[in-house]
C-alpha cells in the first residue's frame, strides 16, 4: 500500500562532490521519496540558477531513470543577497535568485520552495530593511503565482523569524496563497525554549498554511550537526500535531560531515522518521 506522506532527503547530508546521479540514487537506497536541493550562498550553488536547458533536461532525465525526484529547494542564497537589503545591488541581486529560483522549480518540477526567514542576514535589522522585505516578498508571491509554485518560510535560528507565529505574520500581511510556512521542527523547538513556548501550540498557528516540515534535531543554542536522537527535539508529539494540521511532505535535514560511514546515517535516519510516521498519534 502506498504511504500517506512522503519523507525527503536534504541533499546536505550526502557528501557535495558525489554527482547528481549518485545522490539521487543513494537517497534512493537508504529508502528516501524525493530529494530537497540546496540552493545556498555559495557561488557553486547559486550557480545552479544558470543551468542551461540541457542540463536541467538532464536532471529531470536523471530523476525518471532513478525514480527519485527533487521536490523541494532550500532557497538560503539570500541570507547573503536578502531582499531587505540596504545596498539597491544586493537587494537586486535578491530578487533576481528570486526570479531564477522560481524559474528552476518550475523546469526541475520542484513544488515547494523554502524561504530563509529574515530581511536581512549580515547586516543590522530595521524598520527599513522589514518594509523593503515586505514589498519585495509581494514581488516574489506574483511571480509564484504566475508559476504555480509554492513558497514557505523557513523558521530561522534568530529573533526575527525563529517561530511559526512570527513567519505568520508575514504569510497574513502578503496574503498569498503561495507564501507558506516551511517550519524547522529543531528550529521552533529552540526557541520554545528561549520563550518558554509551546512548541505545539506555535505549530497550530500555521493552522492552514504549514504546507511541509523540516525535521532537525537541536540543543539549547545549538542549531546546526546535531546527531537525531541525542537533542532535545519531540520529534513524536511534532509529527503528531503536524499530521493534524495536515503536513504530508517532511524532509529530514542533517549535515554530511565527513563521516565515512554516512549511507548508515543516511538509512538511520529514514527508518527512524519512517517508523514515527507510520506510528504517528
Amino acid at each position: 500500500m502506498e504511504r500517506a506522506y512522503t519523507l525527503g532527503l536534504y541533499e546536505k547530508a550526502m557528501p557535495s562532490d558525489l554527482t547528481w546521479r549518485e545522490k539521487l540514487l543513494a537517497a534512493k537506497e537508504a529508502g528516501f521519496d524525493f530529494v530537497e536541493i540546496s540552493i545556498d550562498e555559495t557561488d557553486a550553488k547559486l550557480s545552479r540558477l544558470d543551468m542551461t536547458k540541457e542540463e536541467r533536461l538532464g536532471l529531470v532525465r536523471l530523476m525518471q531513470e532513478t525514480g527519485v525526484p527533487i521536490r523541494t529547494m532550500c532557497l538560503s542564497g539570500h541570507r547573503k543577497y536578502p531582499l531587505g537589503s540596504s545596498d539597491p545591488a544586493v537587494e537586486a541581486r535578491g530578487i533576481e535568485i528570486m526570479e531564477k529560483a522560481i524559474r528552476l522549480a518550475e523546469d526541475l518540477g520542484i513544488r515547494i520552495i523554502q524561504l530563509a526567514g529574515y530581511d536581512v542576514y549580515y547586516e543590522e535589522s530595521t524598520f527599513e530593511t522589514k518594509k523593503r522585505f515586505l514589498a519585495n516578498l509581494k514581488k516574489a508571491a506574483d511571480m509564484a503565482a504566475k508559476a504555480g509554485v509554492t513558497m514557505g518560510f523557513e523558521t530561522m535560528e534568530n529573533e526575527f523569524m525563529n517561530t511559526v507565529e512570527k513567519a505568520m505574520k508575514y504569510v497574513t500581511l502578503v496574503g498569498s496563497p503561495y507564501l507558506n510556512v516551511y517550519p524547522d521542527i529543531g528550529n521552533i523547538t529552540n526557541a520554545a525554549k528561549t520563550y518558554e513556548n509551546d512548541v505545539l501550540e506555535d505549530l497550530e498557528l500555521g493552522k492552514g498554511h504549514i504546507v511541509a516540515m523540516h525535521l532537525k534535531e537541536t540543543v539549547p543554542g545549538k542549531f546546526r550537526e546535531i546527531p537525531f536522537g541525542t537533542g532535545h527535539v519531540d520529534f513524536e508529539s511534532a509529527v503528531t500535531k503536524a499530521w493534524e494540521l495536515g503536513v504530508r511532505k517532511y524532509v529530514t535535514e542533517f549535515w554530511y560531515t565527513g563521516n565515512p560511514g554516512w549511507k548508515e546515517d543516511l538509512t538511520f535516519a529514514n527508518e527512524m522518521f519512517t517508523r514515527i510516521l507510520n506510528g504517528r498519534g
